[in-house]
Order: C-alpha cells, then sequence, then structure tokens
C-alpha cells in the first residue's frame, strides 16, 4: 500500500488557504524564536512593520546563547591522581588516563 502525504499551508494570521507555499518567515523577539507561515500580502505587511526596527537594530551573529556548563567541583575533581590511587585502592577499575567514571567520582567523593 502506498502512502502520499500533501503540505498545505494556512495563512497563521487570517486563515487563508495558501496551498502547497507559503512566506515562512522565522524572526526571534525578547529571546524567543518564532515562525510564522504567511500570504504574500500578509508577509509584505509584517516586513513594512519590522522594517524600522530593523533598520535601527544591529545583527547580532555567533553562536546562540547556551547554558553555561556546569563546573565539577573542584574537591571532586581537582587531583585525579589521588581520585586515582583511592579508586585502585577501594577495588575500582580506573585508566591511567582519560575521565574518570562517574560513579567512581560519586564514590570518592562520598567517601572524601
Amino acid at each position: 500500500m502506498a502512502q502520499q502525504f500533501q503540505v498545505r499551508y494556512i495563512d497563521d494570521i487570517d486563515g487563508t488557504e495558501l496551498g502547497e507555499e507559503a512566506n515562512s518567515i522565522s524572526f526571534a523577539f525578547e529571546g524567543k524564536e518564532y515562525s510564522i507561515d504567511l500570504s504574500d500580502e500578509n508577509a509584505d505587511a509584517f516586513r513594512e512593520v519590522m522594517a524600522p526596527y530593523i533598520d535601527a537594530g544591529h545583527r547580532v551573529t555567533g553562536g546562540r546563547n547556551k547554558p553555561a556548563r556546569k563546573a565539577a567541583a573542584k574537591s571532586s575533581s581537582g587531583d585525579t591522581k589521588a581520585i586515582r590511587e583511592w579508586a585502585r585502592e577501594n577495588g575500582f577499575e580506573v585508566s591511567d588516563r582519560g575521565r574518570i567514571p562517574a560513579d567512581v567520582m560519586e564514590a570518592y567523593a562520598a567517601a572524601n
């Protein structure tokens, strides 16, 4: 059995059926990103309204804001040599290099 899917756009402002093509406009406001599907007429109106703000503003380039990475506590990861020694003395298998497994780090933190 074959299936065929068809995408039909509807203007998000006035509900006009747009068929298979629409002006999909992406924009951001106060840190949130939006997308809207508009007819030619409504897309022109949107661009006209936004033009003075775009002209007065400046474009922001670069990466998107990403949440800051949580830094590991200094006491738990600061001295990996000591952690590896402790782990071996307490029956954990750890390599000489690379990341120390989370369960070993947790056990070390709980013991110290």
